[in-house]
């Protein structure tokens, strides 16, 4: 059989829309809490194990690189719970359209930069 369609297999030329982006980071956003929860379960350990313990995960978290993490573990969760939401609502049939995945991918992604502002805030 013939095909005569255009191949491309250059990924980096293809324009995703932005449902597909929006699907994709919320993904890997997934897969970026399952190993953040990691880091925090240890700095729960840690915390909980002795008073020295506790002290030291105090001076962790004042430092910059610990609240840089802190920050990025709950951007994660942020955008991947609003991202969860717009998926749940295409589960009930709202926002099929590809006028409504655009529309909701839109708010998906004003949402999560909103939340993430507020969250960055919230720890310095």
């Amino acid at each position: 059989m013939k095909d005569n369609r255009p191949v491309n297999l250059d990924i980096s030329t293809i324009k995703f829309p932005l449902a597909a982006i929006t699907s994709i980071t919320h993904r890997i956003t997934g897969v970026i809490l399952l190993i953040g929860f990691g880091f925090l379960l240890y700095l729960l350990q840690l915390s909980l194990e002795s008073e020295s313990g506790f002290v030291l995960v105090q001076e962790l978290l004042s430092g910059l690189i610990v609240k840089l993490l802190i920050w990025a573990v709950i951007a994660c969760l942020i955008y991947h719970f609003i991202a969860g939401c717009k998926h749940l609502l295409m589960d009930l049939g709202i926002g099929e359209t590809n006028e409504g995945a655009q529309i909701g991918s839109g708010l998906v992604v004003v949402f999560s930069a909103v939340g993430i502002l507020i969250a960055g805030v919230w720890i310095w």
